[in-house]
């Protein structure tokens, strides 16, 4: 058995090594693992939780029973075609690799700023929200006060564990994957048995708050779903963790949208059920807390929404973990200022430290800046729904004229293009709907991150900057001397 593994760390070392880099980070991640890490920042416990409200005010019931499956099926086609990549090359670069390989340092810049933003914005959200609920639970206010500093002492957990316990942090991934499923089993089980219910045709009762018109609503609800479904390129960020890459990888990629998929829609519905007055619990400052404290009564519903917590405080140790590798991969090709520092990685425990604390502390700055928890989400969503549609489109182009001919064990075949296409129609989608009010402070920020981007890269990145080491891409596409390219 152990020849077996050292062999499969060998061939994974080799592989790394082809695709121009040594191997430096820990590799001891299985499949399992590589899967728990997606699925704990998708954390169904999370999103779904936290935007509850968000989705409840807009939509209604109709937006969790319809609007769910919808965003799932669409993000599935958005997973499906990462996947094929992360098979092919299983970088921790991930999407800033692919889309430097197939489309040149140009395509990679930005992505992997879009990336970057994005994962700084999506802990920002979750932890954010953490401490709105912890906030709630000991009967502080909301205001700023009194969940900042909640907010920096969660942060400073996650830094910590992600310093000193790279071997930590992969067994907390495991024990989130499994404490994520009790956690909604437990949730469902309660409301099945002591929660009085509503009829089924509830699920289907259209209601907004905060739109005038239900189908703009509707639309504008769907951010609970497609924020709950981002992070999962996680998976493709830790593959120089992961044994035997170009399957887990991808697999953790697909399954871990796909079971949340599945799990998370049987907690909405649950939940949903259990409502007793709709625009009572609409009105609630904290709906999802409000169900359950009104369904089950204050001391089974309070413990309840612990087991939530814990599940918020598993979800953003992983998208620090995620983070900090995009940070430290980006910065291993000298893709940002102090690239130098951002790219040591801890003699003692193999970590990327300078990476995990830029990454906390970027989280920290988000959500001084935005001033409110949908901004945040509204951002991350954007930033990170830009940067898996510029590594698709790009590998979709590369399949057509060839230059990306050696493809992964894991890949999706003649169906290829019909798949990469939905994703990118599916991408276009989410890119209009939340820069609309009420996110326009998203969609400003958005504009102004890409703005500055491009002066960025025009006036300094273009003339230095060459991405990966190995490129597909000829030499006067890449800019690269003769001899970096692998066919």
């Amino acid at each position: 058995m152990e020849d077996d593994k050292q062999h499969q760390l060998d061939a994974d070392a080799a592989q790394l090594q082809r695709l121009g880099y040594a191997q430096q980070l820990l590799r001891d991640m299985g499949g399992f693992s590589n899967f728990a890490v997606s699925f704990s920042i998708i954390s169904i416990l999370t999103g779904a939780v936290t935007l509850y409200g968000h989705g409840l005010r807009f939509g209604g019931p109709f937006v969790m029973t319809a609007g769910w499956p919808l965003v799932a099926v669409m993000t599935l086609t958005v997973a499906a075609s990462l996947a094929q990549l992360a098979s092919s090359f299983p970088t921790a670069g991930a999407l800033y690799h692919w889309s430097a390989m197939l489309g040149g340092p140009r395509v990679g810049f930005f992505t992997a700023w879009l990336n970057t933003i994005g994962q700084f914005a999506i802990t920002a959200g979750i932890d954010y929200g953490l401490a709105e609920f912890l906030a709630d639970m000991l009967g502080l206010s909301r205001e700023r006060g009194h969940v900042l500093p909640l907010y920096a002492a969660i942060l400073l957990s996650h830094a910590v564990l992600n310093h000193v316990g790279v071997r930590a942090v992969a067994l907390l991934n495991n024990l989130s994957a499994w404490y994520h499923v009790a956690g909604v089993a437990v949730v469902i089980g309660a409301l099945v048995a002591f929660a009085p219910r509503q009829d089924a045709a509830f699920l289907l009762t259209r209601f907004t708050s905060e739109s005038n018109v239900y189908t703009y609503g509707f639309l504008i609800g769907l951010l609970q779903a497609q924020w709950t479904f981002t992070g999962y390129d996680a998976s493709a960020h830790v593959s120089e963790e992961t044994m035997d890459p170009t399957r887990n990888a991808p697999w953790g990629i697909f399954l871990s949208v796909a079971v949340s998929a599945v799990v998370g829609y049987a907690l909405l519905v649950g939940v949903t059920l259990a409502i007793g007055n709709l625009p009572t619990a609409a009105a609630a400052p904290n709906p999802f807390l409000y169900v359950l404290r009104e369904s089950l009564g204050p001391a089974l519903g309070g413990a309840l929404v612990w087991i939530t917590i814990g599940a918020m405080w598993f979800c953003g140790l992983s998208s620090v973990t995620s983070n900090s590798r995009m940070l430290f991969a980006f910065a291993r090709d000298g893709g940002l200022p102090g690239s130098a520092h951002l790219a040591r990685v801890s003699p003692r425990f193999r970590s990327p430290h300078v990476a995990i604390w830029v990454s906390v502390v970027a989280a920290f700055g988000v959500a001084i800046w935005s001033g409110a928890y949908a901004a945040m989400v509204a951002l991350s969503t954007l930033a990170l729904y830009a940067s898996y549609a510029l590594p698709i489109w790009v590998g979709w182009r590369a399949r057509r004229n060839g230059t990306w001919s050696r493809r992964g064990p894991w890949d999706l075949g003649r169906f290829s293009p019909l798949v990469n296409g939905v994703a990118l129609g599916w991408c276009a989608v989410v890119m209009v709907l939340f820069v609309l009010p009420p996110h326009q402070l998203a969609g400003y920020t958005f504009v102004g991150v890409l703005a500055l981007l491009i002066v960025y890269w025009q006036a300094s990145q273009r003339h230095t900057f060459l991405g990966p080491k190995v490129t597909l891409l000829a030499p006067a596409q890449s800019g690269r001397v003769p001899g970096s390219e692998i066919c």
